[in-house]
């Protein structure tokens, strides 16, 4: 009988897997495998700490299927040719793989399906694995995708969701086919010192105790940058420790104002996704060119200031200090930092997206570059000139200023909402504090920005 190979991508799971479900329903072993593919290192994309998160994934899998009797098979080399090698050593007349929505992703599946083909060997690309509702599944009559997103939730609502499967109890794999050394977390160099850990089991303790314990006030606490009242479920979502599918439908039966609005959340990831399916440029190019002449080599001190979290904005700053410091930062905090970037300081949002996937352990490329462009207002924001003040910001959503001074702590003994605004304390508060001016006026980044938008 023949082993099919199951190819592992970004879903390292066992639960709610339907690439690995449909494999196993007609055979006695299967073939799970997962190739380090060096296309995406050579792109830059394998930074340090999505290269730790996935050696626990990895290694997460690799455990839940030695439990059931089998291994992971890892390889390293071109996808294409690692998978028609083990296609040849199993014997294999059939691959099952997740579909994917990226320009890579859909030139990775035709490369498959025609070496498979030559091979005699079947290709199964299954949609809805990384997704509550996958690219192209709800479209409007005009398009062949959503642009707003209020339209398409409402039809992403309306979708009959498929039960989620549990983890198999048994996977049996065939003897003597070579695997490489799992990778090893404590072998990255590079990576954030409070990283988080990954891996399915990780996951799903998240999620249980995010639904248990804390999806009940997300509705009315999601934004509050000191109560750090998020899931954080972001980077297992990336990496597919968790289904897409099961996280709605056990939050739907949570109910409740939290858990919709979490799922609202999870829409929105789905159509940031059905974007890029259907405009790949979009990650490298405006969505909605507004023809902006961007600040270059004059911003160089700025963005490096941005980078460093030392723009004299504590908000900013404290938002970028937590980036540097976990490789995940606050939604809230994401939004802030983006928009003080691509139009206080008036710098291509394509640099602060690149920075962000540089540290980013949930960097996803739909998500990671339309949200940027969303804030640019090169995306599908419907007020595409909107500015959001780090001031106001800061004292709406953390008005105690308990996030700033967890993340600055030179500011640490200012007190109260003050702390947002530490160039105004009297001198003797002031002194011996190693803290900047901020680098730019708001007033004066306010005008720039909107000169510069009205003469295009």
């Amino acid at each position: 009988m023949s082993v099919p190979v199951v190819l592992f991508t970004s879903d390292l799971r066992l639960h709610d897997h339907p690439p690995l479900r449909a494999a196993l329903s007609g055979a006695d072993e299967v073939l799970p495998l997962f190739v380090r593919d060096l296309a995406i290192e050579r792109t830059g994309f394998a930074v340090p700490n999505r290269a730790a998160f996935l050696a626990d994934c990895l290694a997460g899998l690799d455990a839940g299927l030695r439990e059931r009797g089998g291994r992971l098979v890892v390889r390293t080399g071109d996808v294409v040719e690692e998978v028609c090698r083990a296609v040849t050593e199993a014997g294999s007349d059939e691959v099952h793989l997740s579909a994917a929505p990226s320009a890579y992703g859909h030139r990775r599946e035709q490369r498959l399906h025609d070496a498979l083909e030559r091979q005699g060997c079947r290709l199964f690309v299954h949609d809805g694995v990384a997704h509550a509702v996958a690219p192209g599944e709800v479209t409007p009559a005009s398009s062949d995708h959503f642009a707003v997103f209020t339209p398409y939730f409402r039809r992403w609502s309306q979708c009959a969701l498929r039960a989620p499967s549990p983890a198999p109890r048994e996977v049996r794999v065939p003897e003597g086919i070579g695997s490489e050394a799992l990778p090893d977390r404590a072998k990255v160099a590079g990576t954030s010192p409070g990283l988080a850990r990954g891996g399915e089991q990780e996951g799903r303790a998240r999620l249980a105790a995010w639904l248990r314990d804390g999806v009940e006030a997300y509705e009315e606490r999601h934004d509050d940058l000191a109560g750090d009242a998020t899931s954080r479920l972001s980077p297992h979502l990336h990496f597919g420790t968790l289904s897409p599918v099961e996280c709605v439908q056990r939050a739907r039966r949570r109910g409740g104002a939290g858990a919709d609005a979490f799922v609202r959340q999870l829409a929105w990831r789905d159509f940031h996704h059905q974007v890029l399916a259907a405009r790949p440029q979009a990650a490298t190019a405006d969505y909605r060119d507004r023809h902006d002449r961007w600040r270059g080599a004059a911003a160089r001190d700025d963005i490096d200031a941005w980078k460093e979290g030392r723009t004299g904005y504590p908000i900013v700053d404290a938002a970028m200090r937590q980036l540097a410091h976990e490789g995940w930062m606050h939604n809230r905090g994401r939004l802030l930092a983006a928009s003080f970037l691509a139009k206080s300081l008036y710098v291509d949002w394509r640099v602060g997206a690149r920075h962000f996937m540089d540290l980013l352990v949930d960097g996803d490329v739909a998500n990671n570059q339309l949200n940027w462009q969303w804030v640019a207002g090169t995306g599908t924001d419907t007020r595409p000139n909107r500015v959001l003040n780090p001031l106001r910001q800061a004292h709406r959503y953390d008005p105690e200023g308990a996030y700033v001074r967890r993340w600055v702590p030179e500011l640490r003994d200012v007190e109260g909402a003050s702390v947002h605004e530490p160039w105004k304390l009297p001198g003797l508060e002031r002194a011996g504090v190693d803290y900047p001016e901020p680098i730019v006026g708001l007033p004066e980044a306010l005008e720039r920005f909107q000169r510069a938008r009205s003469n295009v």
